[in-house]
């Protein structure tokens, strides 16, 4: 039965819990899941010099960036003319999200049943950049008439919704890098409501000259040469983050829906919460972060000891560190030094609104596959956290954490569990 605007209300709230079905990837481990599953699962790193044209002469030397990636190969050419590169990641990922969840025309019961809302810090640097060169250089008639939608954080949400005619609760997050596992939240909150699916998740491409620049004002960004030695967080020699581009988008169903089209449900979104401490306040993060953590696990019905797995922020930045390690403490209790704390973005690069959703695809993975993937470049790990290192660890992890934090003071902190599970068995 269809409610206003073609959104399905069911009285079982239960039916309506929020699950994954599909994931979509475009990374600087490849594009598709099992590319970056592969890397990701060796422990292997993408990080590497600055190559982006105009950015040669910068201080940033070290990136993950996405390599090889032809937008055109799923994009039409009507949408990349008028979109920007993080926009070509969003469309490309979503169809792999839509693709891998088997999501088509026939599954959709109205236009107003399926929604999209993305996340995005840095928008479209690089289209921006080109458009004022432009202006400045030639004059205001060589500004091309996508410029006023190109650069805005908001295009991925507008692009994805028209190329797929979805029409539902449509939205964009800008809650810092948080954002990423906010807008996951808004999905399954939306699904929550009567929205039978959203495609949601985050892209970046922060690697274009005046992206950059502005990034290089970040005391957290790391100026490191050697991509050994650039992202290193929770050890003696952490330096900063090194940043990257890419992202991922999933497809989240109401758990009723996805059954009726014989979907295979991969994780179940059980509890998010988030707070806000201050921009670079790392020490004040210790106590919102752990907040974040206590609000997601009772939202799930989760007690610390169930945690099987922590997909760490890890800034790299050692007051930052450090207050991770004691939120957790804070917030599992001595559970804190037993669990595996993995952050595997460190092989990746940190994509600002996109890391955590790569986290949340790589926890759904990890789930799936029986596998803690390491975090690359770490060995000497200087807090009393169990940080999975050298090489992926067999586990059976059925309940993940995966945390955030902004530089701007965000903080958010999710809960997945494997597979689906109701509300009764949580």
């Amino acid at each position: 039965m269809s409610g206003p605007r073609g959104t399905r209300r069911r009285d079982d709230a239960d039916s309506r819990r929020a699950v994954l079905t599909g994931l979509g990837v475009v990374s600087p481990h490849g594009v598709g899941v099992e590319a970056f599953w592969k890397a990701t699962a060796d422990g292997a790193s993408s990080l590497g010099p600055v190559t982006r044209e105009g950015c040669d002469h910068l201080p940033l030397r070290v990136a993950g960036e996405v390599r090889g990636f032809d937008a055109a190969e799923t994009v039409e050419e009507r949408y990349l003319v008028q979109t920007d590169r993080f926009t070509h990641f969003a469309l490309s990922a979503a169809q792999l999200a839509l693709d891998d969840a088997r999501f088509g025309r026939a599954d959709i019961e109205s236009p107003y049943s399926v929604g999209v809302v993305t996340a995005a810090g840095s928008g479209g640097g690089e289209f921006g950049q080109r458009e004022l060169q432009n202006l400045w250089g030639q004059g205001s008639r060589y500004v091309g008439p996508y410029q006023s939608i190109a650069w805005f954080y908001a295009a991925s949400t507008g692009q994805v919704s028209i190329r797929n005619d979805f029409k539902g609760p449509c939205g964009v997050v800008a809650a810092d890098e948080a954002g990423g596992l906010d807008a996951l939240a808004h999905a399954a909150l939306a699904v929550r409501n009567g929205t039978d699916t959203v495609i949601c998740g985050a892209t970046e491409a922060p690697l274009a000259p005046y992206s950059i620049v502005c990034q290089l004002g970040y005391p957290e960004l790391s100026r490191a040469t050697e991509p050994d030695r650039a992202y290193r967080p929770f050890t003696s020699a952490a330096c900063g983050f090194a940043p990257a581009e890419g992202g991922a988008v999933l497809v989240v169903e109401g758990a009723a829906a996805a059954h009726e089209r014989g979907a295979e449900v991969r994780a179940t979104v059980a509890g998010h919460a988030a707070t806000f401490t201050g921009a670079s306040r790392w020490e004040e993060s210790r106590e919102g972060l752990a907040r974040a953590i206590e609000g997601a696990l009772a939202e799930a019905g989760c007690r610390p000891e169930e945690v099987d797995v922590v997909f760490a922020d890890a800034l790299g930045v050692p007051e930052a560190d450090r207050a991770e390690a004691q939120a957790l403490a804070d917030a599992l209790g001595p559970h804190a030094r037993r669990v595996p704390v993995t952050a595997p973005k460190t092989g990746t690069g940190r994509a600002y609104c996109a890391a955590p959703v790569l986290d949340v695809a790589t926890a759904v993975l990890a789930m799936e596959h029986g596998l803690i993937p390491p975090t690359p470049h770490v060995l000497d790990v200087c807090h009393d956290l169990d940080v999975v290192t050298g090489r992926a660890r067999p586990a059976e992890p059925r309940t993940a954490l995966i945390l955030s934090r902004g530089l701007m003071g965000s903080n958010a902190a999710l809960v997945l569990r494997q597979g689906d599970v109701p509300s009764t068995d949580r």
